[in-house]
């Protein structure tokens, strides 16, 4: 056992409701009126499985840490399920937390000097703790939101938590401060990308473990996305129904067949024609079922997650009801660049889908052309 002096200092923050509108396609989980709209479209919470995953690899190094939280659903449940013994400090009204609770708890965490912040959450979780804290603390993020386009979280649950162990054991060292980013969700549902940088965090430095910035392609590419949609749009048949993920990539596609495609949303096409706009989960579960259908996605420049990140709406139930081997990828070989050799991953919130996933795929990249590219679990 080690004296209490050599403890390292655990911070532990769940936002409980991050996540919740990606299922049901609300983009985000930003404002009481988002929030209730997601929970009466049957949305869950999806945030505390996560941080207990994460929490898993804690467990190991419980003798050697003190871990401080805060009450009930913004930690205390998930320490305690995963068998460790919190220090809670701070006080919430239950099922009603709000960003000024994780604003609060960020710096009350900072006062007392922990080694490492963890905390679950998407990017306006991550804007919340670099408004508390700023660069005072070193911080890590597991990522339980919607839009996570901030560099300050790891690829996984599992990846946070792995990190986050290896750091207070002293096996990881280096740190370095980490873009904030957040979007406006407003613009985002519609259908217009607003992102800003917010500020700065310190985390760990661990390529491995860490997802990085989204980021846009290096060069123009106008012409490459037209001849990814023209050998995509020449391949699809009357009888298939296509469930188009977001991105400018597959709007190209939909361009390219004279429709007019949500952004940033998931539709469906059949027969040439929208049958389905910014569809979520339940609908896309309803229009697939039993019925000839393809998954036609790309990836996310910089950060290399195929699902995850974004389309939550295709979820393990949908991608098991079309079946994985109906997954079609595209991206520009500029798209691909931006990953400097590091692999796809794929994140969708079922570990065993993951590793299902994990192998070897052809990206469609040009007209006629394909690139094997290796995808793992993030």
């Amino acid at each position: 056992m080690f004296h209490e002096r050599y403890l390292k200092r655990l911070g532990l923050i769940v936002n409980p409701i991050a996540g919740m509108g990606g299922r049901v396609g609300l983009k985000g989980s930003d404002g009481s009126e988002t929030l209730r709209r997601a929970k009466e479209l049957g949305a869950t919470e999806t945030s505390p499985a996560r941080a207990s995953e994460a929490l898993k690899h804690i467990v190991s190094i419980k003798d050697r840490i003190e871990l401080f939280t805060y009450p009930r659903e913004m930690g205390e449940d998930e320490a305690r399920s995963a068998g460790l013994e919190p220090k809670v400090i701070g006080a919430i009204n239950t099922n009603e937390t709000t960003s000024a609770d994780t604003r609060a708890a960020a710096t009350e965490m900072a006062n007392l000097g922990v080694d490492l912040l963890l905390f679950a959450g998407g990017d306006g979780t991550a804007r919340d703790i670099c408004e508390a804290i700023d660069s005072k603390v070193t911080a890590l993020g597991i990522p339980s939101g919607v839009k996570i386009h901030s560099a300050v979280f790891a690829v996984s649950p599992a990846a946070a938590g792995t990190l986050a162990a290896k750091y207070l054991r002293g096996e990881v060292t280096s740190v370095q401060q980490s873009e904030v980013m957040d979007i406006d969700e407003e613009a985002f549902r519609e259908n217009r990308l607003s992102a800003r940088l917010y500020g700065y965090l310190r985390v760990p430095v661990e390529e491995s473990y860490m997802q990085g910035s989204k980021e846009a392609s290096l060069v123009q590419e106008d012409e490459n996305l037209k001849a990814i949609a023209e050998d995509l749009s020449e391949a699809m048949d009357q009888e298939t129904i296509y469930v188009l993920g977001p991105g400018s990539t597959l709007g190209g596609v939909a361009e390219h067949l004279g429709l007019d495609k949500t952004l940033l949303g998931v539709d469906v096409i059949k027969a040439r024609k929208i049958i389905a706009a910014d569809v979520n989960e339940k609908q896309l579960l309803e229009l697939v079922k039993g019925k000839k259908a393809k998954i036609i996605v790309t990836i996310i420049g910089g950060q290399g997650f195929v699902f995850g990140r974004g389309n939550q709406q295709i979820s393990p139930q949908v991608i098991h009801a079309i079946g994985k081997e109906n997954i079609v990828i595209a991206a520009t070989p500029a798209k691909l660049a931006t990953l400097r050799g590091r692999p796809l991953l794929v994140d969708t919130g079922s570990a065993k889908l993951d590793e299902e996933l994990s192998g070897y795929v052809r990206v469609v990249t040009d007209y006629g052309r394909r690139v094997v590219y290796r995808i793992k679990a993030g």
